[in-house]
């Protein structure tokens, strides 16, 4: 098999045991009352969102009115640029400038990742703002790269991401109305937002006892929505015991979870969650994550009718946009990434 580079090597207590179970009781919910309007159950899908965030930081959703002919269409293209040639998918590589783009060097807590990307924003011009430090290097081109080839990979991937817009919306106004606010309480955040999608590919791994497609992290935005091929891998540390479990979803669903962003604006009435991507011998896999992140300029902090004297705010307000520039530099330059979190920002 050839030995593995040491910089996949994950530290003994971070390897993933092999043979787990795949979990079913993660939960599904039907979003099919969202498409009538004379059905009595939109309240309980409301209640069992709320109910998700709370014990699991993760659900995953069902007729959800996005069609799968969309995702097809975008996971074929996905395969064909994967499939290319090392010196041809490096023609839109990414750099600690041009930030979106081709990427085989992605770094978990400082352990490089047994994965490939492409990353992609849905909304593009997005104006990300300087370091008010001279001596840092600033991001100043997020914009797309898209390849020549394959020639409908940009088609599939745009119409991808507005449908994943959408659908991160419509969740939103319902994690709002479970959180006893108005439907429309987050959106404003979302006006310019810094949104983007990642095509993760992982190759199948000759050692996958030590390495992981993608090592233990809780994302960092406001939601997630997750769509990947039939090759499971996903696993989620179960917030009752703190097991890792793994996911398996329903066909043509998507795994939602919350992000820091969303811990943050709740007062951690909901919690991100640990979560890893465990590799296979034999089978490479596909996976698309939607990130949902607010505007550059937002100042992240918990929301005024969420706090009061018995429940007063966790978090000092901090800015999203230099906090995402930070993590994206993160693997370009020599940046301690476990230690940029959302904690840095908590009220002891």
């Amino acid at each position: 098999m050839g030995e593995i580079d040491p910089a996949f090597i994950q530290t003994a207590e971070n390897r993933p045991k092999l043979g787990i179970i795949e979990e079913e009781s993660i939960p599904v919910i039907d979003l099919s009352p969202l498409f009538c309007a004379s059905c009595s159950s939109f309240e309980e899908v409301v209640r069992q969102i709320g109910s998700a965030c709370r014990e699991w930081g993760f659900f995953q959703v069902i007729n959800h009115g996005i069609p799968v002919e969309s995702r097809q269409k975008m996971e074929a293209e996905a395969r064909k640029f994967f499939h290319q040639s090392k010196e041809q998918k490096n023609e839109v590589r990414r750099d600690s400038v041009h930030v979106i783009g081709y990427f085989d060097s992605e770094l978990t807590r400082n352990v490089r990742d047994w994965k490939e990307v492409f990353d992609y924003t849905v909304e593009e011009p997005t104006l990300v703002p300087a370091s008010p430090h001279p001596h840092h290097h600033t991001i100043t081109h997020w914009y797309n790269k898209w390849p020549h080839y394959p020639p409908h990979l940009r088609e599939a991937l745009e119409e991808y991401g507005e449908q994943m817009e959408e659908l991160a919306l419509k969740l939103m106004e319902l994690i709002a109305l479970s959180l006893g606010l108005a439907p429309k309480r987050f959106h404003g955040f979302f006006k310019d937002q810094t949104s983007w999608i990642r095509v993760n590919f992982y190759p199948p791994c000759p050692s996958p006892h030590l390495v992981l497609g993608c090592g233990r992290h809780k994302d960092s935005g406001a939601l997630t929505v997750l769509a990947q091929d039939d090759v499971s891998g996903l696993e989620v540390k179960r917030k009752s015991d703190g097991q890792w479990v793994r996911v398996k979803p329903p066909p043509n669903s998507y795994i939602i979870n919350v992000g820091a962003v969303i811990e943050v604006w709740s007062n951690e009435t909901y919690e991100s969650v640990e979560h890893r991507v465990v590799l296979n011998t034999e089978k490479e896999r596909l996976s698309y994550p939607f990130f949902l992140t607010p505007a550059h300029y937002t100042m992240v902090q918990p929301l005024e009718e969420l706090v009061n004297d018995q429940n007063p705010p966790k978090y000092r307000p901090y800015n999203w946009g230099k906090f995402f520039v930070t993590r994206k530099r993160s693997n370009f330059v020599n940046l301690n990434v476990e230690n940029i979190q959302i904690d840095d920002f908590k009220i002891n």
